[in-house]
């Protein structure tokens, strides 16, 4: 099975890991009963999903959340306190040293340890209290597309057990499945972009998870030095190198924070800048040169889950139009142990 087909499972991925983990999540919430915040230690593709359950966490379920620094567990050997703390590992194949040894020091002192994994028999899952079993089955391509949604899937499903929420949440399968039908105009939109060599990815609020996530998969792909930003962070310097013809790729969707990034994308249109947009809406074709519209409109926070699928379609595509191989990325492995 090969990346396209992994783009494609993920509705049924996204259903039956929230089918698995109904009582799961429920045990987390309970875990979590007391700890006033959240550390979470990951890497790369687990790092941005991660950045969503900053925000999902925060706004939703009222918690700190913060990401750890695995290098102070494993090579300085100098962890820092955990006092009141739920330690979240968040890897798809459980298997870097430096993410399990944030656990194995939270178990060292006395916290609750939830382990977010696609692999229940890994080392990370061995030091987890509780095991959120992403179930997306073999993930064979080297990037991660169906445990990264499965994991913001299940960030959102620990939300709603954290809120005694007994949602479903089957509306975020649907919304990646009307995604999938746009397949053909984010083709298109992909090979207009065939000679870009660098560019900047914007997102804020929940989406801020989102852009990471783009621009790791357009540099792991398409060897595009495609650089992330919140815009608020975008607009304290790295702004001045937009100029005309210069890569703007943005997600944004209508809440809190859309104003603001359209603001920015208007400003980068004014000064000449190419631009990509995936927005829930419509306003911006009139901005954006390509603009790709998600369909059957969801809750805010629960649109990175079918925006970031866009941005796996977009990748792909670009990835075959610049001649390069999806399933076999210049100097990468599927699985990464960093220490």
């Amino acid at each position: 099975m090969g990346m396209i087909d992994e783009i494609r499972e993920q509705p049924s991925v996204i259903a039956r890991a929230i089918e698995v983990n109904q009582v799961t999540t429920g045990r987390v919430a309970e875990l979590a009963g007391g700890c006033t915040h959240v550390v979470i230690a990951a890497r790369g593709t687990s790092d941005n999903a991660a950045r969503y359950a900053q925000y999902v966490w925060g706004t939703r379920n009222g918690l700190s959340v913060g990401l750890t620094t695995p290098s102070l567990f494993s090579i300085y050997d100098h962890p820092p306190r955990l006092t009141d703390a739920l330690v979240v590992g968040i890897s798809q194949s459980g298997q870097s040293p430096d993410i399990v040894s944030v656990l194995e020091e939270g178990r060292s002192q006395k916290r609750p340890t939830v382990a977010f994994t696609n692999d229940p028999g890994s080392p990370l899952a061995a030091e987890a209290d509780v095991i959120v079993d992403l179930s997306a089955g073999v993930e064979e391509s080297v990037a991660a597309t169906k445990t990264y949604t499965s994991t913001l899937a299940m960030i959102a499903l620990v939300s709603h057990a954290l809120n005694a929420v007994t949602g479903s949440l089957n509306e975020v399968g649907g919304s990646v499945a009307g995604v999938l039908q746009l397949e053909e105009v984010i083709r298109m939109a992909a090979w207009s972009f065939t000679d870009i060599e660098h560019c900047a990815v914007l997102g804020r609020g929940f989406n801020q998870a989102t852009a990471f996530e783009w621009a790791l998969k357009l540099q792991e792909l398409t060897h595009v030095v495609a650089q992330p930003f919140s815009t608020a962070d975008f607009l304290h310097g790295p702004v001045a190198v937009v100029e005309p013809g210069y890569p703007v790729f943005a997600v944004t969707m209508r809440g809190p924070a859309h104003r603001e990034v359209s603001d920015v994308l208007h400003r980068a249109a004014e000064a000449g800048a190419r631009l990509l947009t995936i927005s829930d809406d419509p306003a911006l074709t009139v901005l954006a040169g390509n603009h790709i519209t998600i369909p059957d409109a969801i809750g805010e926070w629960l649109t990175p889950v079918p925006a970031i699928v866009v941005g796996q379609l977009f990748v792909y595509h670009l990835t075959l139009a610049k001649g390069l191989d999806p399933e076999q990325p210049r100097g990468l492995k599927k699985v990464t142990r960093t220490t």
